[in-house]
């Protein structure tokens, strides 16, 4: 399966708030159109939603965004594969591509990540790439994880 990441278009956008994730994994997500919002709205942090492409059909979305604090870094805010291709190694590809192109940027050194403690699966894909607990807990949201993932510890 080829997986890439492509710009939202004209020719795409309809394609992109099309995608969904299972019932309970709403309370994780912000849906599709959300998302594209967002990447409107969080424009002045260099917000940038990327599409997932696997075997050429659009099956996810991702909002990468710049943090305006220190320290500084890329906020990975949303990160959706679509329900029906979930399970098959597209979001471990898709995540890998995602850390390849901000890495390429060179701007910043580290990625960010909230995730709720419930999302397991989530959890487990980004472990998987290499993110680990920053041990940081947002006063905002004690029920999440914050994972940090590091470029120059993933080069050692």
């Amino acid at each position: 399966m080829t997986v890439r990441l492509v710009e939202i278009t004209e020719e795409n956008f309809f394609d992109a708030r099309r995608l969904a994730v299972s019932e309970r994994q709403r309370d994780f997500l912000d849906d599709a159109v959300g998302i594209l919002a967002r990447g409107y709205v969080y424009r002045d942090a260099e917000a940038k939603v990327l599409g997932i492409e696997a075997d050429g059909a659009l099956v996810g979305l991702a909002l990468v965004k710049a943090f305006t604090e220190a320290p500084l870094g890329y906020d990975l805010q949303q990160f959706l594969i679509d329900e029906r291709y979930q399970n098959r190694g597209i979001g471990t590809a898709a995540l890998r591509l995602i850390l390849d192109r901000l890495f390429a940027e060179g701007r910043f050194d580290r990625v960010e990540v909230c995730v709720k403690k419930e999302a397991k699966q989530a959890l487990r894909v980004y472990e998987k790439v290499g993110f680990v607990d920053s041990g940081y807990v947002d006063p905002a949201c004690p029920d999440c994880v914050n994972l940090l993932y590091c470029f120059s510890a993933a080069s050692e």
